[in-house]
């Protein structure tokens, strides 16, 4: 599958992150965010991972990074896009609205690649997310 991946996203071209960031909302509902979690008014409601993993495929220089998000009433786990250390780390967060506008993140690790041991069903939303993305800009979105 990486490989396919990998020959799609090439075949799409470079992607500004805005237009990127359209076809991945234009491409959210049930079946791609976690447990098939909806909100009403938040589309962005579980679709940290998936989002994260579209992300690095057209942006492979960018990490996932896993953090506790405090909302002002609980701690919720949250998925996104990192590259670099410290101070000159740039962050790419296309799902950051889920939460309420005074959330903070609390403490966070950047994923091995390598070893993110998704579940079958996980790799599915990602995939069909991918795949809804790829329809979505070749359509010219």
């Amino acid at each position: 599958m990486i490989r396919d991946v990998a020959e799609a996203v090439q075949a799409a071209g470079p992607v500004a992150i805005s237009r990127l960031a359209r076809a991945i909302e234009a491409s959210w509902d049930h079946r791609t965010a976690y447990q098939g979690a909806v909100q009403h008014g938040n589309p962005a409601f579980g679709q940290c991972y998936p989002t994260s993993r579209v992300v690095q495929w057209f942006y492979p220089e960018f990490e996932i990074a896993c953090g506790d998000v405090w909302t002002g009433s609980g701690t919720e786990c949250h998925f996104w896009n990192v590259h670099g250390l410290g101070d000159g780390m740039t962050r790419i967060d296309l799902t950051w609205k889920q939460f309420p506008q005074d959330s903070i993140v609390q403490k966070f690790k950047v994923l091995d690649r390598t070893t993110l041991g998704d579940s079958p069903a996980t790799v599915e939303r990602c995939a069909l997310l991918l795949r809804r993305v790829l329809l979505e800009l070749e359509t010219g979105q």
